[in-house]
């Protein structure tokens, strides 16, 4: 896929934000930012975003929130957490309504850890994409072969 890819992050600390956006600079991806739930929404309803990743803990609207929005409004973005809060339960919860792709604590290492997980994200966005496209694909010859 030749497309850009985007992706979403959302957390309320904007010093985690800035270090994301000078730490993925020279990523192949489009980096967008919002500093809440709210913000996030209203991006997603302005953008096309494939991958979002968001903090769990958050005034007004938490990550689990934000994320079961998502996946509700725009199931096809791959869903990811970056957070501190690292709670068995909220994390549970997270996993379960949210289906989260991969949870990443924090503090994240960036060239270890983190880029990595991006691009898998990414990768998974990309096979879903196709697998849908080719469904789609097949869908349409069985029709027209219905019609001969």
């Amino acid at each position: 896929m030749d497309e850009k890819r985007t992706i979403l992050f959302v957390d309320d600390e904007e010093k985690v934000l800035k270090s994301l956006q000078r730490g993925l600079i020279d990523e192949p991806y489009e980096c967008l930012f919002a500093t809440s739930g709210k913000e996030a929404l209203e991006i997603l309803e302005n953008h096309e975003v494939h991958v979002i990743c968001t903090d769990m803990r958050m005034p007004e609207m938490n990550g689990l929130e934000l994320l079961k929005i998502v996946k509700q409004r725009y199931p096809h973005i791959v869903r990811l957490v970056l957070s501190g809060y690292t709670q068995v339960g909220m994390l549970l919860t997270a996993i379960n309504q949210g289906e989260i792709f991969k949870f990443i604590t924090k503090p994240w290492r960036l060239e270890e850890e983190f880029k990595g997980i991006l691009k898998q994200a990414v990768e998974y966005y990309n096979l879903k994409a196709e697998r849908d496209r080719l469904a789609a694909e097949l869908e349409r010859y069985k029709q027209a072969a219905a019609k001969v």
